[in-house]
């Protein structure tokens, strides 16, 4: 007879898997029942009715959370001039431009976000085979190759998240830490969901919001109620 953990009986009493909860009911759950010995992330996951094989249902792009990710972000900037000066007056871990591209070339990948100026794409495109595995390519849909290079720091600093659907239609993505108030997970997972809402591509047929989830690092993964965002009048 399998034997489980007195934490994994705790969450069991508690949860109902089979239940569709509120954001609100959810994250209170995901407090009540963190047990880890460190402050466990947050994630949402959210399975879209779209097909991201077809451009026209590619559902990407990047918002920046109310109350951030609780991540410590590291930003590289590639730039030159008086943009290079403006980047690391902004607070950039790291700022260069013909320097810092042989620097990641020759295997440099200690940060988390990369922004780019449109001048430097030439040269930063030659590192596609090491930024694109690693999500990490600028690309001016999500803000990260802009002029406005103080402004994009300062929001991946603050709490700008990326997402973009993956094959099987899913969305993923960290909203916080265990250690946020109730208040601060649900508007920053309200956040993200409204997002996606908006980005409802118009040649996405049936139910858009197919199912909803948020989990902890080692707590359970709880079930919301799509129809809550999307209206009863869909289907899935």
């Amino acid at each position: 007879m399998t034997k489980f953990s007195k934490n994994r009986v705790r969450v069991d009493a508690i949860v109902d898997r089979a239940r569709k909860y509120t954001v609100d009911e959810a994250v209170s759950l995901l407090k009540q029942n963190s047990f880890a010995k460190f402050d466990e992330t947050v994630d949402i996951a959210v399975r879209l009715g779209v097909n991201p094989k077809h451009a026209d249902q590619m559902v990407r792009g990047a918002i920046v959370l109310p109350h951030g990710t609780g991540q410590t972000v590291r930003v590289l900037v590639f730039a030159k001039g008086d943009k290079e000066r403006e980047a690391r007056e902004a607070g950039a871990d790291f700022v260069g431009s013909d320097d810092m591209v042989s620097r990641v070339s020759g295997g440099f990948i200690d940060f988390d976000r990369v922004i780019a100026t449109p001048d430097m794409m030439g040269s930063v495109g030659k590192l596609g085979r090491i930024l694109g595995p690693r999500g990490l390519m600028p690309n001016p849909k999500v803000g990260t190759v802009t002029f406005d290079v103080a402004s994009a720091v300062r929001d991946a600093k603050g709490g700008k998240i990326e997402y973009r659907v993956e094959k099987a239609g899913i969305v993923h993505a960290r909203i916080g830490k265990v250690s946020f108030s109730e208040s601060s997970l649900a508007e920053n997972a309200l956040t993200l969901i409204n997002a996606l809402i908006r980005q409802k591509p118009s040649t996405a047929k049936g139910a858009y919001l197919r199912s909803i989830s948020l989990s902890s690092t080692m707590g359970p993964g709880l079930k919301l109620d799509p129809t809550v965002f999307m209206g009863r009048t869909e289907e899935g």
